[in-house]
């Protein structure tokens, strides 16, 4: 991890960060730009980089070979100069040739966006499936990396065989070391999901709908979910503050049970090797009868955020992670309605709460029953008198709404899930 990487002295890591801009309207893109950059800023300072030197660079042309401009990169080299920078990151994606003549440039480590994102899941993975994915993602990253451009990957070691020949350099060494071991982290996350859908399928036999909360990072979620959960999940003004899913029951004023389910947060521009690491949050996503969407309604980028956030969503569907009418059980949730001024008025079907001080949860709550009980189906039954197990479990797993006592039968009118009547009228 960086914050623990060749510190002198033990203190920690001074680092710099340059968000290489190059929206064309740069004047109406100035806010988006500063809270990108602070966004970055606090990407480094969630694993405790100290940065001392932040800056937009605007970029009238990529270069191939630094991404930035010369008197750019000089720029960089002067206001980092004295202060004892270790890393710079660069808040763009950089192929491994600019990676390599910006570190000459500036005599410094230098990473670029995935790498950072990757560093951050790296330390706060806390399940093995967390850290197995974490540890796929480096590596599909790193084989990314492996170029000729460094001088230890032009080394060769002698053949097999009676002729000798050229034998096998140390970049097809380490393609083929990193390749072998990609292959065993596959077989190792195969099982551990053939486990968790095992688990899943545990969970569908006591069939309470799943409540999914997704959103940007930092939005909140964590925080809302603990305030309606009266859980104990970690929760920071901190990016990435979870990472592996958590679940919890949670009972809704009309008697009506759920479970709500905290995930990981994304990020614009997430990397696509996170995106498929990170399957676990997304698998829980994909169950979910409902999901909602929360939102820093007081961000300034709220919206950009609310769009990235709906963009990997419909990615999820085009995959066919998601079914393609998703958009039906969302509901939008703007959250830290405490830091809006009372005039902003609410998105229209959106719920505004504030998990900080409670306000809201309850109409959250009141909307969540609402969506479920449009999403039952109605269905008639007659039962037998003596059948009480079955009665029973359409009382405790649907709504009743209607019910008539004959001599012979039972007749029950009720409201169900889709998957709790198919499950009932299968039979044991």
């Amino acid at each position: 991890m960086l914050a623990a990487q060749g510190v002198s002295g033990g203190g920690p890591v001074r680092a710099a960060v340059i968000l290489p801009w190059d929206r064309e309207d740069r004047a109406s893109a100035a806010r988006a730009a500063e809270a990108r950059l602070t966004e970055a800023a606090n990407l480094a300072a969630a694993i405790g980089l100290v940065v001392v030197h932040s800056a937009i660079l605007p970029l009238r042309a990529v270069r191939p070979s630094t991404l930035l401009g010369p008197g750019q990169i000089e720029l960089v080299a002067q206001a980092i100069a004295g202060q004892s920078v270790t890393v710079i990151i660069v808040d763009s994606a950089l192929s491994p040739v600019q990676q390599r003549n910006l570190e000459r440039a500036w005599g410094c480590k230098v990473i670029d966006r995935t790498g950072l994102i990757l560093d951050i899941f790296g330390e706060r993975a806390a399940t093995r499936e967390g850290a197995l994915q974490v540890e796929l993602a480096h590596l599909e990253y790193q084989r990314s990396r492996l170029v000729r451009s460094w001088t230890h990957l032009e080394r060769q070691r002698g053949g097999f065989g009676f002729l000798g020949g050229p034998g096998e350099t140390q970049i097809e060494a380490d393609r083929r070391l990193i390749g072998e071991r990609i292959v065993r982290l596959k077989r190792d996350l195969d099982q551990v999901r053939r486990t968790r859908g095992l688990h899943r399928a545990a969970r569908r036999r006591v069939p309470f709908p799943v409540v999914a909360l997704v959103g940007y990072t930092n939005a909140g979620k964590s925080t809302l979910f603990n305030a309606m959960t009266g859980a104990a999940v970690e929760a920071r003004d901190q990016v990435f503050a979870t990472l592996d899913p958590t679940m919890r029951a949670l009972r809704l004023a009309s008697g009506r049970r759920v479970i709500l389910s905290d995930t990981v947060g994304f990020i614009s521009e997430l990397p696509t090797e996170l995106v498929a690491a990170f399957r676990a949050t997304l698998e829980e996503v994909a169950e979910a009868e409902i999901i909602l969407h929360i939102r820093d309604a007081a961000h300034p980028d709220t919206l950009a955020q609310r769009a990235d956030v709906l963009a990997v969503l419909a990615g999820m569907a085009a995959d066919g992670m998601l079914e393609a009418d998703w958009h039906r059980r969302v509901i939008e949730v703007e959250n830290k309605a405490d830091l809006l001024a009372d005039s902003v008025p609410p998105r229209a079907g959106a719920v505004r709460v504030s998990a900080i001080t409670g306000a809201g949860i309850a109409d959250l709550e009141a909307a969540i029953d609402r969506r479920i009980t449009a999403g039952m189906e109605e269905a008639e039954y007659a039962l037998p008198p003596q059948d009480g197990a079955r009665i029973a479990w359409l009382y405790q797993h649907g709504e009743v709404i209607g019910r008539t006592d004959g001599e012979g039968a039972i007749r029950l009118r009720v409201r169900l899930l889709p998957a709790d009547r198919a499950r009932f009228e299968k039979g044991p």
